[in-house]
């Protein structure tokens, strides 16, 4: 069998749809929108009804939408620029201990410029306690910053009802959704929050583009200087050919997320079941019913991950150890050490990410956990007979 891709949470190949869409806006309507020509104005038409349809499918307003180079944009403009536009409100930040890295630094250079952030716990399965956000809001607190659901291990987070309790407080709420983008239901109308980042290539669009929610009233200091571009919130000519692709794979990802969050759900049974089957020994990291339905994350008690992937690799199935922005480190999950600290060290350097997309059928999931199993099976004994 042809290699099996299980790493869709770190990138995702773009829809062919998506480049048809594309295609054109790198020949014939090339201009810049910014050029008050037809071409210019052609190429400035294309990014307001891609906007437009973003917003429409967000359940939001167009001019509440900055066009960014990305999701670790997106969330740099939220933390680092909401902070410094609004520090004379105080100057302290909450976040937990497993945001993505586009957060936890953006948060950690903060600290570098006088901030003072809280960094709270999760618990086994990585979720935080609401309780927790409550007890940790203080008169000065102007920001809350915690992600939908995480990119390592798919759980996803209590947003609303801490959407809720921050609406009683002057601090404002930013969520990073880049990975719940595409299966869970995301409707600005009714999440109460007041940020909210997105990427185009989690949901087979292009690299490259991304866009932060600003609610209105929400003010952010620009991080990037030049021209007027975003209604002057962020300089830069616009990639129109990555924000039509960015349009259309929103357009797909909303008409299909239903199918999709069913069939990745099976998905995982299967996976489960060809373990259970093949008497693998394995252990399930994350809500096993709040996750994201394409993110599986399993340690195999007595593997050691690396020897695992250079394994699975050898047979053309292509899975990671976390986060794809930690990729090729021997460092232990930031996510994993949170949620089970120094008592589960086995548990952390035996995970692995599987993650679930589009290119991905029911007949290479049978074949992949088969292997898996077959592989871990080995590795296990191994580990037996040296002990």
């Amino acid at each position: 069998m042809d290699s099996i891709y299980l790493d869709h949470a770190a990138t995702s190949p773009m829809d062919p749809r998506v480049v048809d869409a594309m295609l054109p806006y790198f020949y014939e309507q090339f201009g810049n929108p910014s050029s008050i020509h037809h071409i210019g104005r052609a190429a400035r038409q294309a990014v307001d009804e891609a906007r437009a349809k973003l917003a429409e499918c967000l359940h939001t307003s167009p001019n509440q939408l900055i066009i960014t180079s990305g999701g670790t944009e997106a969330d740099n403009l939220a933390v680092i620029g909401y902070a410094l536009e609004n520090e004379s409100k105080g100057k302290h930040i909450i976040t937990t201990q497993i945001e993505h890295h586009a957060v936890g630094h953006a948060c950690a250079e903060l600290e570098q410029r006088g901030f003072e952030v809280t960094y709270l716990p999760v618990d086994e399965i990585g979720r935080v306690s609401v309780e927790d956000v409550r007890k940790a809001l203080r008169d000065d607190t102007i920001l809350i910053t915690i992600m939908y659901g995480n990119n390592e291990v798919g759980t996803i987070q209590p947003i609303k009802e801490i959407g809720e309790i921050v609406r009683e407080h002057q601090a404002a709420f930013h969520t990073d959704a880049v990975q719940a983008l595409g299966t869970v239901d995301i409707n600005l109308a009714e999440l109460p929050v007041d940020m909210l980042s997105l990427s185009a290539h989690k949901i087979n669009g292009p690299k490259g583009i991304g866009l932060l929610y600003m609610k209105k009233g929400i003010t952010a200091r620009p991080l990037l200087f030049g021209g007027e571009q975003e209604r002057k919130r962020r300089a830069g000519t616009e990639n129109v050919a990555a924000i039509v692709g960015f349009k259309k794979a929103m357009e797909i990802a909303v008409e299909t997320a239903n199918e999709k969050r069913e069939r990745y759900l099976g998905y995982s049974r299967i996976f489960f079941d060809t373990f259970t089957k093949m008497d693998i020994n394995f252990g399930l990291n994350g809500d096993p019913v709040e996750r994201l339905p394409h993110v599986l994350n399993i340690s195999f008690p007595g593997v050691q991950v690396e020897a695992l992937l250079v394994a699975l690799d050898m047979a053309n199935i292509a899975a990671s150890s976390g986060s794809a922005c930690t990729a090729g480190s021997l460092e232990p999950s930031h996510v994993l050490e949170a949620m089970y600290g120094n008592e589960g060290k086995e548990r952390i350097f035996s995970a692995v990410r599987f993650s679930f997309g589009i290119t991905n059928t029911e007949e290479e999931i049978e074949h992949a956990a088969k292997e898996i199993a077959k592989i871990v099976k080995r590795l296990q004994e191994q580990q037996q007979f040296i002990s």
